[in-house]
Formats: C-alpha cells, sequence, structure tokens
C-alpha cells in the first residue's frame, strides 16, 4: 500500500454528530487514524440535511464522514453504554459532541469515570460555549455564534447590513481547532503516558477569526464597518469592474503596486502622491477604486487577472463551485477524490513521507456495527439480543 499515514496506530471513536466534531474525525481519518463513528439509533442529523442524497443520506454527510467505519449504538441504554466502555479500552481518542452533562448524567464524565478507568485517553468536547461562565453548557450552532462572535458584524455592506458568511466556517475552524488540540495532547501524551481533556468551542473559535478587526478595535476604540469585499486595512484589496466581468486584486506592498500600475500602464496612479503606501492608498481607497476601474473597464476579467497574477499581484476572477472543481490545479493538487462512486474534497494538508489516503466511502447507517462487535469478542447470541433490543442498528 505504500508509506503508511500519518496516524496508523491511533484508534478514535467519534461520536460527535452535525459539522466540527465529524469534520475533525475526518482530517484524523485521511491521515490514517482508524476511525469508528458511533451514531445514535436515528442517525446523524446531517444524513437528512439535503438535497442532494444518494442511498437515503445526502452529500452534507458524505462531505465530513469518509474513511470512518459506521456503528448505530443507544447510549441511552445501560447495555449501549457497557458497550461502549469496551470499544474505549483499547481506543486513544474519544470525540463528542453531547449536551454538556450528557455523559456525566450517565455515569460515564471524562473526569469521574473515564480518566480513571483508561488513563491514557484524550477526550476531545466540542462545545457551543464551554462548560462554565455565563452561556456555559447552551447550545450553540454556527450561525448563531457568527451573529454572537462579531463576525456578521462585519461582513456584507452598508446597503445589505450584516450577512452570515455563506458556509459553516465557525464549525469548520472550531474541528480544525479539536484537530490541533487532539495532536498536542497525543504528542505530550508521549512524555507523560497521561492523557487528557480537550475542548473546542465555538465561540472561542469564532472569535479568533476576528483578525484583523478585534485588532483594530482594541488599539483604535474604532469599531469596524461594513465594507463588502473590501479589506479594512489594505488597498488596493477588494472587487473591481472590468469589461466582461469582477475580478478580486489582493495588493499586499508596494512593490505589488507598482506592478499592477505597470500591467495596466497607469502611470497617473502609479505617479499620484494619495496613492504613495498603502496608508495613503487605504484613506484615499473610493478615488483608487475609480481609477482602477478605468483602466480595467478596456480589459477582459479573466484574462486580465490570469496576466497579473503571472506578474505577482495576487488576483483572480471570481469562479463557481464547477469551475473550481474543474480547475487545473485543482486536478493538480487532487482535491477531489474519489472512492467507488464517491467524490469528496481531498486533504489540503500535504506531508511528504506520510501522506493522506483515501480508503473508506462515507459509512451507511450502521453498516458495520455487527463486525465491530465481533471483533470485540461478542458471540452471535450475543448480538442477537442485542439487535433483538435495538441497542445496536
Amino acid at each position: 500500500m505504500g508509506n503508511l499515514s500519518a496516524l496508523n496506530g491511533i484508534k478514535v471513536l467519534d461520536l460527535s454528530r452535525v459539522l466540527g466534531g465529524p469534520f475533525a474525525g475526518q482530517v484524523l481519518a485521511d491521515h490514517g487514524a482508524e476511525v469508528i463513528k458511533i451514531e445514535p439509533p436515528m442517525g446523524d442529523e446531517t444524513r437528512m440535511w439535503g438535497p442532494p442524497f444518494k442511498e437515503g443520506s445526502a452529500a452534507y454527510f458524505s462531505g465530513i464522514n469518509r474513511n470512518k467505519r459506521g456503528m448505530a449504538l443507544d447510549l441511552r441504554t445501560e447495555e449501549g453504554r457497557e458497550i461502549l466502555l469496551k470499544l474505549l479500552a483499547t481506543t486513544d481518542v474519544l470525540i463528542e459532541n453531547f449536551k454538556i452533562g450528557t455523559l456525566e448524567k450517565w455515569g460515564i464524565g471524562f473526569k469521574e469515570v473515564l480518566s480513571k478507568k483508561f488513563p491514557r485517553l484524550i477526550q476531545c468536547r466540542i462545545s457551543g460555549f464551554g462548560e462554565d461562565g455565563p452561556l456555559g453548557g447552551l447550545p450553540g450552532y454556527d450561525s448563531i455564534i457568527q451573529a454572537m462572535s462579531g463576525l456578521m458584524s462585519v461582513n456584507g455592506t452598508k446597503e445589505s447590513g450584516p450577512i452570515r458568511v455563506g458556509l459553516p466556517i465557525v464549525d469548520m475552524v472550531t474541528g480544525m481547532n479539536a484537530v490541533i488540540g487532539i495532536l498536542m495532547a497525543l504528542q505530550e501524551r508521549e512524555r507523560s503516558e497521561q492523557g487528557q481533556f480537550v475542548e473546542a468551542s465555538l465561540y472561542d473559535s469564532g472569535m479568533t477569526l476576528l483578525q484583523p478587526h478585534i485588532p483594530n478595535y482594541l488599539w483604535s476604540g474604532e469599531l469596524p464597518q461594513l465594507t463588502g469585499s473590501a479589506h479594512p486595512n489594505i488597498a488596493p484589496y477588494d472587487t473591481y469592474e472590468t469589461k466582461t466581468s469582477q475580478i478580486f486584486i489582493a495588493v499586499g506592498n508596494d512593490r505589488q503596486f507598482q506592478k499592477l500600475c505597470e500591467v495596466l500602464a497607469a502611470d497617473e496612479i502609479s505617479k499620484d502622491a494619495r496613492f504613495k503606501d498603502n496608508a495613503s492608498r487605504s484613506k484615499n481607497r473610493e478615488a483608487l477604486k475609480q481609477l482602477l476601474e478605468k483602466y480595467l473597464s478596456h480589459h477582459d476579467g479573466r484574462e486580465i487577472s490570469e496576466t497579473l497574477i503571472h506578474q505577482g499581484v495576487p488576483c483572480s476572477s471570481i469562479l463557481n463551485v464547477a469551475e473550481i472543481i474543474d480547475h487545473p490545479h485543482t486536478k493538480h493538487s487532487e482535491m477531489i477524490v474519489s472512492i467507488g462512486d464517491y467524490q469528496g474534497i481531498g486533504s489540503p494538508i500535504k506531508l511528504s513521507r506520510t501522506p493522506a489516503s483515501y480508503r473508506l466511502a462515507p459509512p451507511k447507517f450502521g453498516e458495520e456495527s455487527l463486525s465491530i462487535l465481533q471483533e470485540e469478542g461478542f458471540s452471535s447470541k450475543e448480538i442477537k439480543a442485542l439487535q433483538e433490543k435495538e441497542i445496536i442498528k
């Protein structure tokens, strides 16, 4: 099979549902961890978050549950929790996003039970706000955190008002933070031989996305304004009209600005004292935008954006999903991957010796419940009894 992936030998139980936790589990699974996704008897909610559907499960679910083995288990029952404890005996990482206090209510809380019974176990909890504090234990969804953490207050225009970012960015970043925490805990365990509790909350993760808006406010005391696609600190850094379409130009330094003016043959802009440096350009951004669009109005959007980026000026036409999937660089980076008739987004993490691997399509509901129990030594009689009680599916 070639080189092993980085996390071969690490076993993960993914009890989480919806997005942040499952995404974290998929990142670990892509890099070699054995991940068992344990769903409740009604299944992960995202199986029904469609259309589109395939074989009764939504594309939403498939996007974040690759490379996992699937099991359905009713943890509300004593028998279900006993099965979980048997699985945890050989588990390195437990990922969960139950309502805070649920595991404790079931008698399997980390501090009181799991950390003592399994001292090397790392438990990662994805939560809305953490356990304590004024909002501790309350439920949190991505969109609510976008509103509460300040993200919506900086996204949009004066005409539109605050707008939710059009993807679950807080959930995704929380999942990434969970992975970082898990990997830190695994690294520390090499020294201490001890597991620990890892928490990644949506609220905290949402706030970390407020760069540079929170630092700007802490220094200036001025609230950020809605600026659409424009950057609050840099210019030109915005969408610009061309003869055919909008493009995005992101100039980060004076050298790039001079190159932009050179490509556009815009001497009047490059020599204008109002645009001599970024601070001046930011102050006079509206006048700069009007002048740039005068020159860009003679150019095809796609052609000039390709010319500019190859000349060292960060620039792009605004691609849709179909166009980015079909982009030659997407193919080169192997960012769309296939397993049988499954297709999904590939791993962005490239390791030279231990790359990601794509082994298992997202599991059908409960498809490996029986085989997982058989591997744990359950007899056919015991498994049949569990099925009859609907403790497993």
